[in-house]
């Protein structure tokens, strides 16, 4: 009764490692850079700036492991081979931003009302030197940053990073021309704000996946109905779509044909017509798809049997 369509593990995951290591080495340079100019400057915006930079460094590490992980062939026992990894690294970032945005928000708070002096010449210096190695990672990321979730949010550290570095230069620039060393603070808290939203956003897509969510884009009722609406098919239940790792949902289903479909060689037919529907007729294209094909009365003893 069996009929469906196998891709093996969806072809195999774009390498993307180059750029992720590039990106990295351009990144860790900054970090390094930035943590002599926060210890030299006492600077929260530099400090915070600093350590979103730590959070970004590791997090391409993580994205550069899990892009290696993602190219290993698929084996018995990981079918799937290590796509989903991809996710995983995604989540692990979004926690260290968090952690990372939660700090800078306390820090920044306690600051307005008791600022430090931070001198703005060194502050100017150092936050150049990162708006500029950000920007050079920038390039290097952008003609990727849509291949997967992975790849995407690197992109977005970076880009993230690259308006951290701004706002320490605007700091730097206020406490220069009037003296009001609150712009560092208020420059921390807005490095923040960039980090927390995004880190929220990374954390309900990875979670998503984990949770074998139907992908974004791809309506169940309308795939259902669409079904329907074939030659010979009765009816569709259990049908189930998730995600694997970017760029490979998947989607399964009982359907329902006439009994004759199994006599005619009907069935066959069937079967591809339903493949091409989800493959081709939807946003979401669904190449990796996998449909039982049954009668009325085995799917009413499979009903009795779930009772």
């Amino acid at each position: 009764m069996g009929a469906g369509h196998d891709h093996g593990a969806g072809g195999a995951a774009p390498d993307h490692r180059a750029r992720l290591a590039v990106a990295f080495g351009i990144t860790a340079t900054i970090l390094v850079a930035q943590a002599v100019g926060a210890v030299l400057t006492g600077s929260l915006a530099l400090l915070t700036d600093t350590a979103h930079m730590l959070t970004d460094a590791t997090g391409l590490v993580v994205a550069l492991v899990a892009a290696s992980l993602a190219l290993r062939p698929a084996t018995k026992r990981r079918t799937w081979g290590f796509r989903r990894v991809e996710v995983l690294a995604a989540l692990a970032q979004a926690a260290l931003l968090l952690a990372v945005g939660a700090y800078a928000v306390v820090e920044g708070v306690r600051r307005l009302f008791s600022p430090p002096d931070v001198p703005s010449s060194e502050l100017l210096v150092f936050g150049i030197v990162g708006l500029v190695g950000n920007v050079v990672a920038i390039a290097v990321l952008a003609s990727g940053r849509r291949a997967n979730l992975n790849l995407r949010a690197a992109f977005l550290e970076v880009v993230n990073d690259a308006l951290g570095s701004v706002g320490v230069i605007l700091a730097a620039v206020v406490i220069t021309t009037t003296g009001y060393q609150q712009a560092d603070a208020i420059a921390g808290l807005f490095i923040a704000l960039l980090i927390v939203p995004r880190a929220f956003r990374l954390l309900r897509e990875a979670t998503a996946v984990l949770m074998e969510f139907t992908p974004e884009g791809l309506d169940l009722d309308d795939v259902r109905a669409h079904i329907l609406s074939l030659d010979h098919v009765e009816d569709v239940h259990d049908l189930h779509a998730s995600t694997v790792a970017t760029g490979l949902p998947t989607i399964s289903a009982h359907v329902v044909v006439d009994d004759a479909c199994f006599r005619d060689g009907h069935a066959l037919e069937i079967t591809e017509r339903v493949r091409s529907c989800v493959a081709h007729h939807f946003p979401v294209s669904v190449e990796h798809s996998t449909f039982q094909l049954e009668t009325a009365a085995l799917r009413d003893r499979e009903a009795h049997g779930h009772a």
